[in-house]
């Protein structure tokens, strides 16, 4: 049933005015300043233009800008469609085009991606602000239907095609409340958001921030060094990192040690080595694996606390308000064995942007199926063995390797073309292209042809060079075989 519930930074800031919203490196505001700041944005945005169900694109970097921006969309009741910086022009545009945006918000230095874009208007953060010093506040706000839809994230689909997932108020609300069910909250508790605000990692954290009453430290980029020292000096108590990030806090690190203040660091984005977790163990640092995506509006399955070192390795147990369970071929599996993970409950999607047949693929009976490969150990622990069977996660970000395909396919040169994750040392994972050429092709000309269509993670590392690629009965590419070539004298 649809209900209403109070806009929650308005609730936020009535009951606990004082209590620190947002700590940067230039700035610290309250929640009750952070409501004034967003109310004058408000304001401003409805003078623009921006109403009420109206698609609001947000191509913004991590800052107190963009934090109010958010809001303030959302305050307008309309949707917040939020946009990775790091996709090129071309990107973009296809992403524009199909969420129908009336309105593009961003900062000056992403101007120029969308300049070809005629069919929104363009409002640049910079400008806005200039206004806002002479601007009021204008109580001008909804409150939020939970069936309503709050904010849409594009994910790259098999197929290569992004496809835009619809995250309710509902869905953002079960995600806060099942994590707060889960770690605890704490009257001190301060989370350390150095994930992009664009990703559901980020937004979740600013969306528990209002939920909580619980103090944020924004920083724009991540930066191991800054990291730890905001741990070790602002009375952080909970980070959420990925892998790459995790392994790079680690070195930088070194013999220091974390502050007892520091009670949790979620790990996402993807299995993390077990010699990772071992080393965090053996140093008493808090480390719980997670797993989620954007379909779920964040975690669906975290470890507990008491559960941290006895179950190393695993994703934990569901949120309270979830559940799991493992199919393969259609039956549910035993513990132990391995299968597609399948995930329900409140926080999961309602389906993706014009995208029926997608949807309905996707959720069957309430269940979502993710393609992630896990299984359930005999005390129903998780154990995600792989994200989906083809994709690359480079440095926390999605890489589907048939949307690069796709790209290299578009090369009148090129005949036929793979692509598979490989091991790297910095990112986790990176793209390595399998080419089949029409005739000769340089590896420079390849990838300047990829630079300017995919965003910098997905362009391919390697190339190698093959006379065919290995194909099934039914033509399907079969990635485990190129995989298996890696290392047999191909010319790179």
């Amino acid at each position: 049933m649809d209900q209403l519930m109070p806009n929650w930074l308005r609730q936020r800031a009535e009951l606990t005015p004082d209590r620190l919203a947002v700590i940067t490196e230039n700035e610290q505001v309250t929640f009750k300043q952070l409501y004034i700041n967003v109310q004058k944005r408000v304001g401003l945005l409805s003078l623009y233009g921006v109403e009420k169900g109206q698609h609001i694109a947000i191509l913004m970097k991590n800052s107190m800008d963009m934090i109010e921006t958010i809001h303030a969309v959302l305050s307008l009741g309309a949707v917040a469609v939020m946009l990775n910086t790091r996709l090129t022009n071309q990107e973009l545009m296809w992403q524009l085009l199909d969420v129908e945006a009336f309105h593009v918000i961003c900062h000056d230095e992403f101007k120029h991606k969308i300049q070809d874009v005629h069919h929104v208007k363009i409002i640049v953060g910079e400008e806005v602000n200039q206004e806002l010093t002479h601007t009021t506040p204008k109580l001008h706000e909804v409150d939020y239907s939970t069936n309503q839809v709050a904010t849409i994230m594009y994910t790259s689909g098999t197929t290569g095609h992004p496809k835009g997932v619809l995250q309710t108020f509902e869905n953002h609300w079960s995600s806060a409340v099942g994590s707060a069910l889960n770690l605890g909250l704490q009257s001190n508790d301060r989370w350390l958001l150095a994930v992009p605000l664009f990703h559901i990692s980020g937004l979740s954290i600013l969306i528990r921030s209002v939920i909580y009453g619980m103090g944020i430290v924004l920083h724009e980029r991540f930066d191991a060094s800054k990291m730890n020292q905001a741990i070790i000096h602002n009375n952080v108590t909970i980070v959420s990192v990925v892998t790459t990030m995790l392994k790079q806090m680690l070195d930088n690190l070194d013999k220091q040690q974390y502050p007892s203040t520091l009670r949790c660091i979620l790990a996402g984005g993807g299995p993390v080595p077990k010699s990772i977790l071992e080393d965090c163990q053996s140093r008493n640092i808090p480390v719980y694996q997670t797993y989620g995506m954007t379909e779920t509006a964040s975690q669906v399955v975290t470890l507990t606390p008491e559960h941290s070192m006895s179950k190393i390795g695993s994703a934990g147990k569901p949120l309270f308000p979830c559940q799991i369970k493992i199919v393969k071929d259609g039956k549910e599996c035993s513990p132990n064995e391995e299968g597609e993970i399948l995930v329900k409950g409140p926080n999961i999607t309602k389906g993706y942007w014009k995208r029926e047949e997608a949807t309905n693929k996707a959720i069957q009976d309430g269940w979502l199926h993710t393609g992630d490969q896990g299984y359930k150990d005999d005390e129903g622990f998780l154990f995600v063995l792989d994200r989906r069977s083809d994709l690359i996660i480079s440095g926390g970000e999605n890489v589907y390797p048939a949307e690069i395909e796709a790209v290299l396919l578009s090369h009148p040169k090129i005949k036929d073309a793979g692509v598979v994750g490989v091991e790297d040392n910095k990112w986790g994972q990176s793209p390595h292209a399998f080419i089949v050429t029409r005739e000769d092709i340089s590896i420079f000309e390849l990838e300047q042809f990829c630079k300017s269509r995919l965003a910098s993670y997905k362009i391919p590392k390697n190339f190698s060079f093959l006379d065919e690629l290995p194909r099934n009965a039914a033509n399907k590419l079969l990635r485990r075989e190129l995989k298996g070539r890696m290392n047999k004298g191909m010319k790179q």
